[in-house]
């Protein structure tokens, strides 16, 4: 049982803790304890504190162990109850969004991020406490380096919670994750709290956008910036001058969008939205392949294709109006271009199939890059989720849509993944029986990875050591993964490919240096 006395303690622990670390004003204090000592019941708060424990284990823990002893939460709910505590302790947007503006204008644009990203941190709207438990690593491939994530910072919900979840009335409100209206938002099980979310304007193309981290932080200062209305994802000349706008404001990032169709998009299409970091993604370290020069003369740009999994056209410029005019002449170009010999068609029944997932950057503080990634979503009767999606047998490993992240060689894999290759490789090393009729029955939790251990054990026995046997599996992994970008090129990397590529450039005014 956790005491009253020792909650206090914590509460205090706390308040100096978010004075420290959350830019918490010292004015606001007497305020915020109230409001804890209100959320938790308690009538009087304990001594003042000169220091406090680890943030997780010794202050929020008992404090989130003494709600659920005393009914002010459950289990099930206690990360909203974390959230609300948790916002408590946050400086209101608009104190927020004042020490960003001041820390950008006299001192810099990666200050101000760096400042927000540890906010974001240290009041556990980033639960690093989660996030680290991720699995990762990195694979050399042929056409670089691959890095490789297995998520467990969304944990699956169990079957109570998600009964639970289906109980839940749905207002609509806010309309999507990405919505202004997050900020402060309560949350529930189907919606996650968001009292410790806080977004700083900003201006993109003229309109007003809004900047935040992304709680899963999937590479280094994973942000988001997001429309302030909720609109629907397009990629078009509008988008691209945004996307360049954006690295003027923080040079230090890049930043991109994923393609505005289903199955080449993102998991949320329904809100304009673009994501960023402040990582060198594999993609960008790829050497060129091959150059072009525009047909129109202009020496202003360089354009070029990415030696890289997938499809790559590479804009540069010094020029931005000039990098801008070349870019929306590729993107208009390649979302009417067909071509029936390289199996591309622009549309079918008035449906688009051609996208383009763009990324920016601004290198050395004078140089636009624009990388275009050519994207194409049609289907056929051999292809039906997708002719440039993974096929059906690489779906045990990854069958969600392959974005933006993706693309330049930065996957993330299901969480499912860690259990289930852990017991794949008790069946490779002898520790568990090894037993084709069971493994391909849709009862078996394996059934979905029944050929590739088929597959494995002929190639590898069961009679591997527990490091060569998880071996095996990485390299499987890695291996799919290769593969999966491979799918996603429009032109694969063959003669016949690279024929098809070069057809595309010329007839959008390229040729060859």
């Amino acid at each position: 049982m956790t005491g009253a006395e020792t909650v206090k303690n914590c509460v205090e622990q706390l308040l100096k803790y978010s004075v420290d670390k959350l830019s918490l004003d010292k004015n606001d204090v007497i305020y915020v304890r109230n409001s804890l000592l209100d959320l938790l019941g308690l009538d009087s708060p304990s001594a003042e504190v000169s220091s406090y424990g680890e943030f997780q284990n010794d202050i929020i823990d008992p404090i989130l162990s003494y709600a659920i002893e005393n009914d002010l939460t459950n289990e099930n709910e206690k990360i909203l109850f974390e959230t609300k505590l948790l916002g408590y302790c946050t400086p209101m947007p608009s104190a927020v969004i004042s020490k960003f503006a001041n820390t950008y204008s006299n001192a810099s644009s990666k200050d101000a991020t760096d400042w927000l990203f540890g906010i974001s941190k240290d009041n556990n709207y980033i639960r690093l406490v989660d996030i680290n438990k991720n699995i990762k690593w990195a694979h050399n491939g042929k056409f670089g380096k691959i890095e490789v994530t297995i998520n467990l910072s969304k944990p699956e919900k169990d079957p109570k919670q998600i009964a639970l979840a289906k109980m839940q009335k749905k207002s609509g409100y806010p309309a999507c994750m990405l919505c202004i209206d997050n900020v402060g938002y309560k949350g529930n099980l189907n919606h996650p709290a968001r009292q410790t979310l806080r977004t700083v304007p900003i201006t993109l193309g003229g309109e007003p956008w809004s900047l935040q981290f992304s709680p899963y932080q999937y590479y280094d200062q994973h942000v988001i910036a997001f429309s302030n209305v909720h609109r629907p994802m397009d990629v078009n000349d509008a988008c691209l001058k945004r996307l360049v706008d954006f690295t003027e404001i923080f040079p230090h990032y890049f930043i991109g969008s994923n393609a505005a169709l289903p199955i080449v998009g993102g998991s949320i299409l329904s809100h304009d939205h673009y994501q960023g970091g402040n990582k060198v993604l594999p993609m960008f370290l790829a050497p060129i392949r091959s150059s072009y020069i525009a047909k129109d003369g202009d020496k202003s740009v360089r354009v070029s294709i990415v030696d890289w999994y997938n499809t790559v056209v590479r804009v540069e410029s010094e020029d931005k109006s000039a990098l801008l005019k070349h870019a929306s002449n590729i993107l208009s170009g390649w979302k009417k271009y067909s071509d029936p010999d390289s199996n591309i068609l622009a549309s079918t029944n008035g449906e688009p199939h051609n996208a383009i997932t763009p990324i920016a950057r601004l290198e050395s503080g004078k140089t636009y890059v624009l990388d275009m990634i050519l994207r194409n979503n049609r289907t056929d009767e051999q292809h039906p989720y997708g002719i440039y999606h993974p096929t059906e047998d690489m779906h045990n490993i990854k069958k969600e849509g392959i974005g933006i992240i993706e693309v330049m060689g930065t996957f993330i894999l299901p969480g499912r993944l860690k259990k289930e290759l852990g017991d794949i490789s008790s069946i490779l090393s002898g520790n568990a029986p090894y037993e084709p009729k069971s493994l391909h029955s849709e009862e078996n939790p394996l059934v979905k990875h029944a050929d590739m251990i088929d597959m494995l054990v002929n190639k590898f026995g069961v009679s591997n050591t527990k490091e060569s046997a998880d071996k095996i599996l990485t390299d499987h992994v890695n291996e799919t993964c290769e593969k999966i970008l491979e799918c996603t090129a429009v032109f694969k990397n063959t003669d016949k490919g690279a024929i098809g590529l070069d057809k595309f450039m010329q007839t959008v005014g390229y040729v060859k240096a």
